[in-house]
């Protein structure tokens, strides 16, 4: 499996055949000390060394991820690529045209509007200042209205006093020859 030499049964020798035999500080290739080593090598790798498994099962780990994961990726890819191409070549267009188009009509309706709502204003200006014109010229003629009244009722005043005086001088007087002649009678 690993190793990459020849394998050796466990028990059996090791031919000797062509070659040159080196020489080890255990022994020779033949002996048994050797022989111990090489199967101990062997059942090492056997048992502890999952280098060669770990390395293939991780090539077909790889080569099956990559191919599913790459189609899936590719179809998804694929389907952003014509979503993409779909917004750029039909979506953005159509939304710019009647953004302008609607844009368009909304300022003009918003200019209308706003020359609506100035002669509105301005109409409301000249009406409060009519209205002030008029409140001021109904101000001053009721000032001069009152005027007019009190100065009348200050010769009214003057007359029903004069009349008062003369109607008190009248009774005075009457009252006086009422006197007199009370007198007389009183002196009987």
């Amino acid at each position: 499996m690993s190793g990459g030499g020849l394998e050796t049964p466990v028990g059996c020798e090791v031919p000797s055949g062509g070659g040159v035999k080196k020489r080890d500080s255990l022994g020779t290739a033949g002996s048994p000390a050797h022989l111990i080593i090489k199967d101990l090598g062997e059942i090492h790798s056997r048992l502890l060394d999952h280098r060669p498994v770990i390395q293939g099962e991780s090539r077909y780990f790889v080569k099956e991820f990559e191919e599913k994961r790459g189609l899936r990726e590719m179809r998804v890819l694929e389907n952003l690529k014509n979503m993409i191409h779909e917004t750029n070549e039909h979506t953005l267009p159509k939304c710019r045209e009647t953004m302008q188009d609607n844009l368009n009509q909304v300022l003009q309706r918003l200019q209308a509007a706003n020359h609506s709502v100035c002669r509105l204003q301005q109409r409301e200006q000249e009406q409060k200042k009519i209205h002030n014109d008029r409140l001021l010229a109904s101000e001053k003629q009721h000032i001069t209205q009152w005027e007019d009244f009190m100065r009348e009722q200050r010769n009214k005043q003057a007359e029903v006093d004069e009349e008062h005086r003369k109607a008190m001088e009248r009774l005075k007087a009457q009252y006086a020859e009422m006197e007199k002649d009370l007198a007389k009678f009183s002196a009987f």
